[in-house]
């Protein structure tokens, strides 16, 4: 077989598909869970199960854990990033790569919420740095109401064409054989929601 056949054919099998391929059937009852919904007000039942899973109040967080440097999406500074530099944090707009070390918190745009679950969503269309969501210790996602869903189907059926979504609920966890529990080792150790 020659060189530029070979070539050929693994350009074929890595080359984008023309059409997407369909999401899986799956029957809607076994996935949401009735008890974790009660209520009405979806910002009301993602906070309580988002708390469940771990999370605090931002500014109360960022004071008692001494994070005083971090990122903020450009076009969150003046909704949140402004308060934080007036309350005496460092908040930059440009996230530096090299540095990605320095910053103890990022602040993002969530792409969604799922109420049932307390699972922040990212995409890579609305979110402005992933690295800066990821890398920090503290992840804030700043959503608004309207993007809040009541369950992982409905999660499910608004996604679009982005090639890279996070679903987050609370920090990031992983267990070595031993069943050791280490936090925050493939994204932040803190996932903070903001409603905006």
């Amino acid at each position: 077989m020659s060189r530029d056949s070979i070539f050929s054919k693994l350009r074929s099998t890595t080359s984008a598909l023309k059409t997407r391929a369909a999401y899986p059937e799956y029957d809607i009852s076994v996935v949401h869970s009735a008890p974790r919904l009660e209520g009405s007000d979806l910002w009301e039942i993602f906070s309580r199960n988002f708390k469940a899973v771990g999370v605090e109040e931002l500014l109360e967080f960022l004071a008692k854990d001494g994070s005083k440097h971090g990122y903020c999406d450009p076009e969150l500074f003046d909704a949140v990033g402004s308060k934080l530099v007036a309350a005496g944090y460092t908040v930059e707009t440009e996230f530096d790569r090299e540095r990605y070390d320095d910053y103890q918190f990022g602040i993002t745009r969530g792409t969604g919420a799922i109420a049932e679950s307390g699972t922040l969503v990212i995409d890579d269309f609305r979110t402005s740095r992933r690295l800066a969501a990821l890398s920090p210790w503290i992840h804030v996602a700043c959503i608004q109401r309207s993007e809040i869903v009541r369950t992982i189907p409905d999660a499910i059926a608004s996604f679009d064409h982005c090639p890279n979504i996070i679903w987050a609920t609370g920090p990031s966890k992983t267990a070595d054989v031993e069943g050791i529990l280490i936090e925050g080792v493939h994204g932040p150790g803190e996932q903070i929601a903001l409603l905006i």
